[in-house]
C-alpha cells in the first residue's frame, strides 16, 4: 500500500501551501490515520469507480507501526496547522521498508510525497539499511515513476493470497508429519528471559535469508500490544520456523481475518512440508479464534512458498510489484520458504 499520486491543488488565494516536513507525535496519529484513508480511498475510487467504506478493511497501519518505529514516521504540514501528508518507514536490521506513503488528493503535484520519501530515506541511511525496498501498484505508472525518481527498480509481484476456514473438511488433503515430529508454541506463553533467546533464534534463520535482517521489532510490538503473536515450529530443540501474525482490532489484520505479516523456514530445514504443515497450525489457530480466513503473503520470487501455498488451497486476492535499492538486490533465492509483506 504506497503512495497516492499528484494532481495539482492550490489554497483558495490561488497559492501553493507552504509544507513543512517532520517527525510523527502523539497527537498527530488519529490525523494520519485519516490522510492515509482518506488518500487511499480516493485512489481505490478512482481506480475501481466506486468508494470502499473502508479503504484497508479494517486494518491499522499508524499507531502501532509509530510505537515500533518512531524515528522513522513523517507528516507534511501546511502551515504548521494541518496535515496533508504522511510516510511510515521501519528498519528490519539491514532491510528498510517503506509504506505506506500518502498524500492528500488535493495536494498533489506540489513534490510532497518526494519531500516524505526523501525523508525516510535519511532515516534509512541513518540506520545503515544496505537494501531498501516497498510495494506499490504494479498497475500505476504514476507510482512507478514516482519511486523510480529514488531508485527503486521494480522486481517481482508480491501476491496477497487468502483462504477461507469456514466450511468444514475444506482443506486440501496434504501429508503430515508423524505425530510428535514438529510442534508449535506461541512466543506470548514464554518466559520473558526466554523470550530474548527466542528472538536469538529467529535472528540467526532471517540472517541466513538475508544478512543482517532482523524482526524482533515486529516480532516484539506484537507481543507488547497483543496484536497478534508468533509462533514457533520446532522439531525437539530445534528452531525450524517462526511465523509473526496478526488478528483483527488494532493490527494489520483485516476484519475476520488472521493476517500473517512474516514467516520463515530455517534454510537448514527447507522442505515444501515444513510450510504445509506450519499453514495447517496457522488456520488451527485461525478456527479457535473464530476467524473464517487466514491471509498469507508471498512475494513470487520465493516460487517453491508460493507453489506450496496454492497446493494449499491458497488464492490470490491482490497483486503488488516490489521495489528495491541497494545491495544485493534480488537476493531472494526462489528455493526458500518466506511469507513477508513490505506493505
Amino acid at each position: 500500500m504506497r503512495a497516492t499520486v499528484d494532481r495539482a491543488g492550490l489554497d483558495p488565494q490561488g497559492r501553493l501551501p507552504k509544507v513543512q516536513i517532520r517527525r510523527v507525535r502523539k497527537g498527530d496519529l488519529a490525523k494520519v490515520k485519516d490522510v492515509l484513508e482518506q488518500s487511499f480511498g480516493d485512489f481505490l475510487e478512482r481506480q475501481l469507480g466506486t468508494r470502499p467504506r473502508q479503504a484497508f478493511n479494517g486494518a491499522q497501519y499508524v499507531h502501532h507501526r509509530w510505537l515500533m518505529e518512531p524515528w522513522g514516521c513523517f507528516v507534511a504540514e501546511e502551515d504548521n496547522a494541518k496535515i496533508v501528508g504522511a510516510a511510515l518507514a521501519v528498519t528490519w536490521g539491514t532491510l528498510g521498508v517503506l509504506g505506506p506513503v500518502a498524500v492528500l488528493t488535493h495536494y498533489h503535484n506540489q513534490t510532497i510525497a518526494q519531500q516524505l520519501i526523501r525523508a525516510a530515506q535519511d532515516f534509512f541511511d541513518e540506520n545503515k539499511a544496505t537494501l531498501n525496498g516497498l510495494v506499490t501498484y504494479p498497475h500505476s505508472a504514476k507510482h512507478l515513476a514516482l519511486f523510480h525518481k529514488f531508485g527503486y527498480k521494480p522486481k517481482s509481484l508480491t501476491a496477497i493470497m487468502s483462504r477461507a476456514l469456514d466450511r468444514a473438511g475444506s482443506r486440501p488433503l496434504l501429508p503430515r508429519a508423524p505425530k510428535g515430529a514438529l510442534t508449535v508454541r506461541r512466543y506470548s506463553g514464554l518466559e520473558e528471559t526466554k523470550k530474548k533467546a527466542a528472538l536469538g533464534r529467529f535472528h540467526r534463520v532471517t540472517n541466513a535469508i538475508y544478512r543482517g535482517m532482523d524482526l524482533a521489532k515486529e516480532v516484539e510490538i506484537v507481543d507488547g500490544l497483543a496484536l497478534g503473536d508468533t509462533i514457533l515450529l520446532e522439531r525437539g530443540a530445534d528452531l525450524v520456523g517462526f511465523a509473526v501474525y496478526h488478528t483483527p482490532g488494532v493490527s494489520e489484520a483485516p476484519m475476520g481475518a488472521l493476517y500473517v505479516k512474516y514467516l520463515a523456514i530455517d534454510p537448514r530445514h527447507r522442505k515444501a512440508e515444513h510450510l504445509e504443515q506450519f499453514v495447517a497450525s496457522i488456520e488451527d489457530l485461525a478456527q479457535e479464534q473464530g476467524l473464517p480466513r487466514v491471509i498469507l503473503p508471498v512475494h513470487l520470487r520465493y516460487w517453491l512458498a508460493y507453489s506450496t501455498l496454492v497446493k494449499c488451497g491458497y488464492q490470490v486476492d491482490l497483486t503488488m510489484v516490489r521495489m528495491q535499492k541497494g545491495k544485493p538486490e534480488d537476493y531472494e533465492d526462489p528455493a526458500d520458504l518466506v511469507l513477508d509483506d513490505w506493505r
